[in-house]
């Protein structure tokens, strides 16, 4: 499947993979594995896939996916897209961090297709991430491709690395946001936008 800016990866260069595989086997191994056993045999070329699937946001560019279906039309009204799934890994222990994004935008002679929202969170999120920075790469990103009247992101996410390692805290979930335009300078709007999404910054 293939758009302008946009390709979805099912394919892997071959060399990569290889090279990839052989490091993991190499980790599998200091880990106290036995990388010949019956279960073990393929997962170096697995894990290496699943990585190159994980990160494959680092092939995107999120700007063109935005500007692949961009179209003229008088609506200045808040447009809301919620509850968008975030799958990402965290750039201190590459761990998982999940959860859900809310984006809004308040058009300003230009609209986007509502899918490529949770194409350019898909494209930034499938990076080595820290949620602050994710949130404000989304934000920027619609600002300065769209040129709206304003910008709201909010994340919700739990970290595994609070919950597997480290405090061990199962149940945290860590909130971010970023505002820009509309959104910062009028607390009307902010506070509308809160409402929709159903989320209460402390």
């Amino acid at each position: 499947m293939e758009e302008l800016g946009y390709q979805k990866i099912d394919r892997y260069d071959e060399k990569t993979v290889a090279e990839l595989a052989k490091h993991y086997k190499e980790i599998l191994t200091l880990l106290g594995e036995d990388v010949d056993r019956e279960g073990l045999i393929k997962s170096p070329e697995r894990i290496a896939k699943a990585m190159l699937f994980f990160t494959q946001g680092y092939d995107q560019s999120p700007e063109d996916i935005l500007r692949s279906a961009m179209f003229t039309e008088d609506y200045k009204q808040m447009v809301v897209v919620k509850d968008i799934e975030i799958y990402s890994l965290c750039e201190h222990h590459m761990c998982p961090f999940v959860g859900k994004a809310h984006v809004a935008y308040i058009p300003n002679g230009k609209i986007v297709g509502l899918s490529k929202i949770p194409r350019i969170v898909d494209a930034y999120a499938r990076r080595l991430q820290v949620q602050e920075r994710l949130t404000t790469q989304i934000k920027d990103c619609i600002q300065n491709t769209l040129n709206p009247l304003g910008v709201a992101v909010v994340i919700e996410a739990q970290h595994l690395c609070m919950s597997m390692r480290g405090v061990q805290k199962q149940n945290s979930v860590t909130t971010t946001s970023d505002f820009v335009g509309a959104f910062k300078k009028d607390p009307k709007t902010r506070e509308e936008f809160m409402h929709i999404i159903g989320v209460k910054l402390h």
